[in-house]
């Protein structure tokens, strides 16, 4: 008799672990659904057309140090645009492609500046003299 009821009792604790667990599993769940809206809420999307100039962010740069050297490698002409922030960049003296992550990449505002002439380039080499 005693038996019966301690097994009763141990079916009884199983069935509420599980709910327990299954519980637990929902919760976990939805909290992870909450967690990318808001992640995704804060993604910049990036928008490049073909032919818009671009920096890429060089990841690797944190191995060598260098307070004034940039991250930012470019510019670069973008190709080709595909879905899911894939884009395909060339270098403009160069023909072959590389692709890169959306999120690597930001406009470069150079090309603008020169032809609203807001920029002037001075260089720093010396001037070749006239030789008499």
């Amino acid at each position: 008799m005693d038996y019966e009821r301690v097994g009763a009792e141990q079916k009884l604790q199983l069935q509420e672990l599980e709910s327990i667990r299954l519980e637990a599993y929902e919760n976990s769940r939805m909290y992870k659904e909450k967690v990318k809206v808001v992640h995704d809420k804060s993604i910049k999307r990036r928008k490049f057309q073909p032919g818009d100039l671009v920096l890429l962010y060089n990841s690797r740069m944190r191995l060598m140090p260098g307070k004034l050297r940039s991250r930012w490698d470019g510019p670069y002409r973008v190709k080709k645009v595909e879905p899911y922030g894939v884009f395909h960049l060339s270098y403009p003296s160069s023909s072959k492609f590389i692709k890169v992550n959306g999120h690597r990449l930001k406009l470069f505002h150079g090309e603008k500046m020169a032809k609203n002439q807001e920029l002037e380039i001075i260089l720093l080499e010396d001037l070749p003299t006239a030789e008499n």
